[in-house]
């Protein structure tokens, strides 16, 4: 029997779907795999020793934990069990730590929000926190590699774990005063939430800062609960959570096998980002442009011709074409069969089938736009989805 502790967050669903990754193993494993799920809210910084003896009591070979710079974890290798570290505040020495490409994912927002045409942008997070610090390393780098002159924002909040203590007001004045338009990453959906909360009072009170028109907000994790209580709900970076718990899994068992194994860290790999309404914008200096944007995103589902955008603004059909082009690099056509790509695969990233993510789309011949898929990404539309399975 291998007894396993997991000790995190389970009101979060990274948590839960770490757990799901670590189950599966141990269905698959053939071996008998008991995990105790302890809130690590119950716990404050500096008492492991509760913790090493429950662990203990009930005879644990590893515990998995988000565990504070502070903890002397080495009591647990001493009593003869496995510690592995979850994200947290900082990366744990000495024993192996569940991280992610955070460096990567800041870029991976950069990118999103440059391709989307916004010149400023904001960053909102915790002090002395390092997956935040690392995201936003990897944004602003992104950003002042595109262009130097392009504004970025670092809201810093002093309290990262209280539910009731996070700045309202003083996060108020950030987001009033940032230029506009704005595209904001938050250091995971809970900040997110933050910023969505805030700007719902800015509405309120008459200062109308929307989202997305004025603030686009992006969050990482993909909390499906956050991301739709969120108003408007929240567009997110998936991670490959499930697929970490795995590996984590693998490791415990093979560190069990071979007691000299010391382990190594397990990265949480990068998704996709899923788009909703808190970014589903698109930004351009020229208001013609804009308007042909925003009307593809929202008829991508349509049948939608050079034609019906020319009847939009007051430009010859030539004219349109050369300054889409001028704008965004593409053309009509091309611009729309990738929009309608990177659509769909959002969908397979959220577990819809290939047909099913064809018809959310409005693509009525799978063929065509499988064939549209896999010269843009370079694989099929099936041979996408697994890649995003354990």
């Amino acid at each position: 029997m291998v007894r396993v502790i997991l000790m995190t967050d389970f009101t979060e669903a990274y948590a839960r779907r770490l757990l799901l990754g670590i189950s599966q193993f141990a269905r698959e494993s053939g071996q008998r795999w008991s995990i105790c799920r302890l809130q690590s809210t119950n716990r404050r910084e500096g008492d492991l020793e509760e913790v090493l003896q429950f662990a203990k009591l009930i005879r644990a070979n590893a515990i998995i934990g988000q565990f504070y710079p502070s903890d002397d974890v080495s009591i647990f290798r001493e009593n003869g069990i496995i510690a592995i570290a979850q994200d947290f505040k900082s990366p744990i020495p000495d024993i192996p730590n569940i991280t992610a490409h955070h460096y990567m994912a800041g870029k991976l927002a950069a990118d999103y929000f440059l391709k989307k045409g916004f010149k400023s942008f904001g960053f909102y997070g915790p002090v002395g926190v390092a997956f935040s610090e690392e995201r936003y390393a990897g944004f602003r780098q992104a950003i002042k590699e595109a262009n130097p002159e392009y504004t970025v924002s670092f809201f810093q909040a002093s309290d990262e774990h209280s539910m009731w203590k996070f700045g309202l007001e003083e996060l108020n004045n950030w987001l009033r005063f940032l230029p506009k338009p704005v595209g904001v990453l938050a250091c995971d959906d809970n900040w997110a939430y933050h910023i969505t909360e805030a700007c719902q009072i800015h509405d309120r009170q008459k200062n109308r800062t929307s989202i997305p028109a004025d603030v686009s907000v992006l969050g990482v994790d993909n909390d499906e609960t956050i991301c739709r209580l969120c108003v408007p709900h929240l567009s997110s970076i998936n991670q490959k959570v499930e697929q970490a718990g795995y590996r984590v899994a693998e490791l415990i068992s093979r560190m069990l096998k071979d007691p000299s194994c010391k382990g190594n860290n397990i990265n949480v790999e990068l998704g996709t980002i899923v788009t909703r309404r808190s970014s589903d914008i698109l930004v351009n200096d020229n208001p013609y442009i804009t308007t042909v944007l925003r009307y593809i995103h929202e008829h991508l589902r349509e049948k939608i011709s050079v034609d019906d955008l020319v009847g939009l603004v007051p430009l010859s059909r030539r004219l349109l074409e050369n300054k889409f082009f001028q704008s965004t690099g593409s053309s009509i056509y091309d611009y729309i069969i990738n929009a309608r790509v990177e659509k769909m695969a959002e969908y397979l990233t959220e577990g819809l089938t290939v047909s099913e993510a064809a018809f959310r789309i409005g693509a009525n011949d799978t063929k065509n736009i499988s064939r549209s898929f896999k010269k843009i990404k370079g694989m099929t539309p099936m041979e996408f989805r697994k890649k995003q399975e354990i």
